[in-house]
């Protein structure tokens, strides 16, 4: 993970050495010195928190459990990041999140830094209680770097509103009459956190899918017809009116993002596939989504994987392996589940012309440089999934000034902060030969080594 990050940086600023305009105060050797000093900054996190949290079990037994806080930039303001819960987390993983991180809140104009975190287990295989107790000796084990001014955790895979409220109410306990709303976003809304919140990212995926290849595609279109970027054909091609869509994943992004291409009114999609960790599931005539979210809703979070499960759901579906999903023969494919699911062993079977990232990193970068080559359109998890962190972001605010915003106010401040960097993008993107995550990478670094150079960080 490390080489891929160094990689990303060096690449945006081998396309931003010529550019006249970025940091046109720096030329010569004290230049070459200030890009030097970008690619070693950005390329690696400021600090790596590490522990080992000392849990008891309800069965008696003392285990300890491996714990990360990783704090790669803080140039834009505190860090933050989600904590996710998982048996995959590893250090390597949770450094190249921070990193994303950063690059996602710059792209997006967030006055936060970039930070991640990560327990590793499997949270179906822990009581309530002993889940409780992990997330207060998370907080416990790393209160002295998170706080509303320093790191602010949020929700990720494994980890959502519950724990959020347990691990702030720890933080309230340990820091007795310190400012502590802000402490955690992705709160329970009695424990202030913001409406709109659950729903954000999966909200925020399927916007910036809908608004790229609808509202601008249908907006620019001659100039679109008149350009030789490969991508801008793929989008002029896409039949709008018949989007076949498969959405890997049905947890809060995915469903979501299920939800929203089903009920979209100015697209007719038909959701012809969904899967989750047991099954996926295709109607090549659409699926029943709302039933599937009540399914799952009742079902502690999974879809209906049986034939008898099906009869209860009340939905008409095939039911195929988990992993086939991500290979059908659809228009787009959103990809809300873990990283890595299109790779160099599946990548030359992809039939979809457009792939929207909804969790972190799930195409691997030799498989996204082989797509990008054949011209499909990879909308990715930087540009695609920063509605949780905007929301975050409101959230955070919402606390220090104890007023609060409807759900309707939260979603369309959310769709206008990724419409303005939507906006901002897509007209580079469609007339360069740049992948669309190259795009938005070199952005991101232009922002932050900006602001690093007027801190005086380059010397």
């Amino acid at each position: 993970m490390h080489e891929q990050t160094k990689g990303i940086v060096q690449e945006s600023l081998n396309a931003l050495s010529h550019n006249s305009l970025f940091l046109p105060d720096l030329q010569g050797e004290a230049r070459e010195k200030a890009f030097t000093s970008l690619g070693a900054i950005l390329s690696t996190p400021n600090k790596i928190h590490k522990a080992f949290l000392r849990i008891p079990l309800e069965d008696g037994r003392v285990v300890r459990i491996p714990a990360f806080r990783v704090h790669h930039n803080d140039a834009f303001g505190p860090y933050k990041g989600g904590v996710r819960f998982h048996e995959s987390v590893n250090e390597d993983e949770v450094v190249n999140l921070a990193f994303l991180m950063t690059l996602k809140n710059a792209l997006h104009d967030v006055p936060f830094g970039g930070g991640k975190g990560g327990i590793v287990l499997n949270p179906r295989e822990h009581s309530m209680k002993e889940l409780n107790n992990i997330s207060k000796k998370y907080v416990q084990y790393f209160a002295d770097v998170i706080g509303p001014e320093k790191d602010i955790p949020a929700p990720d895979v494994g980890s959502g509103e519950r724990e959020m409220d347990w691990m702030m109410a720890e933080y309230k306990s340990i820091k007795p009459g310190e400012p502590y709303r802000g402490s955690f976003t992705g709160k329970s809304v009695l424990n202030g956190g913001s409406l709109g919140r659950r729903e954000a990212t999966g909200k925020g995926v399927y916007f910036t899918f809908r608004y790229m290849l609808h509202d601008f595609v249908s907006q620019h279109k001659e100039s679109l017809s008149t350009s030789q970027n490969p991508f801008a054909l793929t989008a002029l091609k896409t039949d709008r009116q018949g989007m076949r869509v498969a959405v890997q994943g049905f947890g809060n992004v995915g469903s979501v993002s299920a939800l929203e291409a089903y009920q979209c009114p100015s697209l007719k999609n038909k959701v012809v596939a969904v899967s989750d960790r047991n099954v996926t599931l295709y109607n090549e005539e659409g699926l029943d989504i709302p039933s599937l979210v009540s399914f799952a809703s009742l079902h502690q979070g999974d879809l209906p994987y049986t034939e008898d499960q099906l009869l209860e759901s009340g939905v008409s579906a095939k039911i195929l392996k988990r992993d086939e999903l991500v290979t059908l023969d659809v228009d787009v494919l959103i990809l809300a589940a873990l990283e890595d699911q299109i790779n160099k062993g599946n990548m030359e079977k992809i039939k979809a012309s457009v792939i929207v990232e909804g969790a972190n990193a799930p195409v691997t970068g030799e498989a996204d440089e082989y797509l990008n080559k054949k011209g499909i359109i990879i909308i990715p998890d930087i540009l695609a999934n920063a509605g949780g962190v905007i929301v975050s972001y409101f959230e955070w605010l919402q606390g220090r000034e104890t007023q609060f915003y409807s759900e309707e106010e939260v979603i369309e401040m959310l769709y206008l902060k990724m419409k303005r960097t939507l906006d901002l993008i897509l007209p580079q993107y469609f007339s360069d030969p740049h992948p669309l995550r190259q795009n938005c990478y070199i952005h991101s670094v232009m922002k932050l080594s900006t602001v690093l150079y007027k801190q005086g960080k380059l010397y």
